[in-house]
């Protein structure tokens, strides 16, 4: 799955509580971002199966809103989010001049 700084913003969010439920008012105020792109990337983050959703079970009337729908990561999508967020941390750290990138022996092409 391709990480993008958005997707980066909610599985950090996500990551911060695992045990906790999550709602999608909550994610935005905690990531910043708009439902337009939280919602997208709340769908790809569950069809990988990273992600767990279910809907409150509740009287809207009697609490006076809608039922929300909780988010929660899955035990697969909390290693898969702390594995994904590391690589990108390690991506994007700045090295000290002269000191290879960790997958740099990867990229090198042969000396023959």
């Amino acid at each position: 799955m391709r990480i993008t700084v958005t997707m980066a913003r909610v599985l950090s969010a996500l990551l911060e509580e695992q045990e906790a439920d999550r709602y999608g008012l909550d994610l935005m105020k905690v990531t910043g971002l708009t439902s337009g792109s939280l919602y997208p990337i709340l769908r790809r983050l569950e069809q990988a199966g990273w992600l767990l959703a279910r809907w409150e079970e509740i009287d809207a009337v009697a609490a006076g809103r809608p039922a929300r729908r909780y988010y929660r990561l899955t035990a697969h999508g909390i290693e898969r989010a702390g594995a994904a967020l590391a690589e990108l941390h390690a991506a994007t750290t700045p090295r000290p001049k002269g000191v290879p990138a960790p997958d740099a022996h990867l990229r090198a092409r042969p000396a023959w």
